[in-house]
């Protein structure tokens, strides 16, 4: 429900009736029919009533927020960590092939791993990378992979003069490994 920013003078943005407004009431009416979907389904396939189909869609509900916290925490713990980088300083695609290899299958394919490879580019240039695991999907996981690889190598954050942080020195560690390996 964020729409876009006020227009000149406080006044409503030129686009907010005629794109926005049309766009959220498309996108409430699909989610809508989701929910009704499985609301339904708690009912006939169920041999209930239509009137105790929220009894399934409750447990849709519940479960699916616990599967979303649980992911989120999972990346905000995991990915975000100086530990996990440190990991990836060395190089795992190199020295652990196999791991490499089977979080890639478990996370649904090379393009969702690196979202996990590379994060910290995904937080360096959010509005101009978004999300590596939708780039991966429609250009090949290879295409991201190895600008992501380069952008680490040349450094996320410009120099100002201040010390480098322990990650800074861990992405300068790891990009060096990285180009080594090609």
């Amino acid at each position: 429900m964020h729409f876009p920013d006020e227009g000149a003078g406080g006044k409503c943005n030129k686009d907010f009736w005629g794109k926005w407004v049309p766009r959220r009431v498309c996108h409430n009416a699909f989610v809508l029919s989701l929910w009704a979907f499985v609301w339904l389904l708690g009912t006939y396939p169920l041999g209930r009533p239509l009137s105790e189909g929220w009894r399934f869609m409750f447990t849709v509900s519940f479960f699916a927020r616990i599967g979303f916290s649980a992911a989120w925490m999972f990346i905000t713990n995991f990915t975000h960590s100086l530990p996990w980088n440190e990991f990836l300083a060395q190089d795992p695609g190199r020295t652990w092939p196999v791991l490499h290899n089977v979080m890639a299958l478990v996370l649904g394919g090379k393009h969702h791993w690196n979202e996990m490879l590379f994060h910290d580019v995904h937080h360096a240039f959010p509005n101009a990378v978004g999300t590596l695991s939708q780039r991966g999907r429609f250009h090949g996981w290879e295409k991201v992979h190895d600008p992501a690889a380069e952008v680490l190598h040349r450094g996320l954050w410009k120099p100002n003069g201040d010390e480098e942080t322990q990650m800074q020195k861990t992405q300068k560690k790891r990009s060096l490994m990285m180009k080594q390996g090609k």
